[in-house]
């Protein structure tokens, strides 16, 4: 509960320590960062073959999200671009980033059996929200 973190503890040096810590806690909230409710949502907006159309609905589902799910998704969001923007040193590129994160912050209420499936389309969401961060979330 209250529990003291010593950030200048010698194990936070490692950056897989923060990352996997980061997607723990991600992983392990009662309900992921996008709401179980948007989970088809999301996976029928990234199937929408058109571009522009593509763009606005998922930008619009981003804006539907309560409060505290859209602010905490343009803090992590944010700060996996600017990871992104060195990716030639992190080898982290935006699909790099999408297969990591697409499944703990996108994932349906259940896991039933077309969850392959779905993982590309989780990846797809996470890419797209990266790919289009400064229309998504304008500041």
């Amino acid at each position: 509960p209250d529990e003291q973190l010593d950030l200048d503890d010698g194990r936070w040096e490692d950056i897989h320590v923060v990352t996997g810590a980061l997607k723990l806690f991600l992983r392990e909230l009662p309900e992921p960062l996008i709401p179980f409710s948007h989970f088809d949502k999301f996976i029928a907006a990234i199937k929408i073959q058109d571009p522009s159309l593509r763009g606005r609905c998922i930008r619009d589902l981003v804006l539907s999200l309560p409060p505290a799910h859209h602010d905490t998704m343009k803090i992590l969001f944010r700060h996996l671009c600017r990871v992104v923007e060195h990716k030639e040193e992190n080898r982290m590129s935006v699909q790099s980033v999408a297969i990591v994160f697409g499944p703990t912050l996108l994932r349906p209420a259940s896991e039933e059996a077309s969850m392959a499936m779905h993982m590309v389309f989780q990846n797809q969401v996470v890419e797209h929200i990266l790919n289009h961060y400064g229309y998504i979330f304008p500041d």
